[in-house]
């Protein structure tokens, strides 16, 4: 009778703990309007990119308009497309 009382006891504990190994909700992902937020907003919501790269893309776009696509950003002097590829979910058009 002890055992099965135990057997039922632990049975509840490990249900109950089981949320508790639950992976947590993860952040929400942060995103960046290239073609209108500031080069601070750039650089601090893209990774590779630093304020000297967030001043150019911003630099391009006065002088060329907004851009039509993310990939568009390779005409950038520093950024390629492995630093495009790790932001195209962080950047919006």
């Amino acid at each position: 009778m002890k055992s099965m009382l135990a057997a039922v006891i632990l049975s509840l504990t490990a249900w109950f703990a089981v949320p508790a190994f639950a992976e947590a909700p993860a952040e929400p992902l942060v995103t960046v309007n290239i073609n209108n937020a500031s080069a601070a907003e750039i650089a601090e919501t893209l990774n590779g990119i630093g304020l000297t790269k967030a001043e150019a893309i911003v630099a391009y776009r006065e002088e060329n308009g907004g851009f039509e696509s993310v990939d568009q950003l390779a005409v950038i002097k520093g950024i390629g497309p492995a630093t495009i590829d790790k932001n195209r979910e962080r950047i919006s058009l």
